[in-house]
């Protein structure tokens, strides 16, 4: 049987900064080296969130709060791409009849 699409080894990663993608995920990668990657930017982004919900906002200036923002979306981002890649994974392994 014919594939149209082909799977891809190398998944690109969301990016806004680009026009061509830079970053790229192995699709072929071991699932627990991909769920170690998401686990170290999920802790990550978690710790960083919880030290900015005990952080009194008046002592930032509003570019401050802009660059606290950005740096969870970008993290957070990661977690979702490599997530997709997981979650592919999972959906295309073929099941026995």
């Amino acid at each position: 049987m014919p594939m149209n699409n082909p799977p891809r080894r190398f998944t690109p990663m969301s990016q806004l900064a680009t026009d061509y993608p830079v970053l790229l995920i192995d699709s072929d990668a071991p699932l627990r080296e991909l769920h170690n990657c998401v686990s170290e930017r999920l802790n990550a982004v978690l710790k960083y969130l919880n030290l900015m919900a005990c952080t009194s906002l008046p002592d930032y200036a509003e570019n401050d709060i802009n660059t606290v923002t950005n740096i969870a979306r970008i993290l957070v981002q990661d977690i979702a791409d490599v997530f997709g890649v997981i979650e592919q994974r999972g959906f295309d392994t073929p099941t026995s009849q």
